[in-house]
């Protein structure tokens, strides 16, 4: 399957699944390195003082191109998997990247390896959508989607 990983920059497992898929024969999207020499979007390419925008600097911040940019990679990795796995845990991005996924009509799994704030909505995925653990995730992703 081609895989697009959803999670967080703070998400230390996620660089290892990205890797263990591989290994499994997957092409997987990374977000931390989405093209060669292309270490990942980060709002400090921007402005070093990020964190003290205010709503107004933040919607300027989405039209820079810079965030276009690193936009413009995602979504057209979004485009291109087949599906998406969603590494727990995870931010506001990566679960709305999940669920436009979803909303294509492509598969989705939650990857919760570890103890994590129960969802509802991960229904989406269908019946289901959990994979408690890597040897879960690759079985996932060597069916094409099929459930855990």
């Amino acid at each position: 399957m081609r895989l697009y990983v959803a999670s967080s920059w703070r998400n230390n497992l996620q660089p290892h699944v990205v890797n263990v898929l591989r290994v499994e024969g997957h092409e997987v999207y990374d977000f931390r390195n989405p093209a060669p020499g292309n270490h990942g979007f980060s709002w400090a390419s921007i402005d070093e003082a990020w964190q003290a925008w205010s709503v107004e600097a933040y919607a300027r911040a989405l039209r820079h191109p810079i965030a276009q940019g690193g936009f413009d990679l995602d979504f057209g990795a979004m485009r291109w998997a087949d599906g998406c796995v969603l590494v727990l845990p995870s931010g506001r991005s990566a679960h709305v990247e999940f669920g436009w996924m979803l909303g294509a009509g492509k598969p989705g799994v939650v990857l919760m390896a570890g103890r994590d704030e129960p969802e509802l909505m991960y229904l989406l995925a269908g019946a289901a959508p959990i994979a408690p653990d890597l040897p879960s995730l690759i079985r996932w992703a060597n069916t094409g989607g099929s459930p855990c």
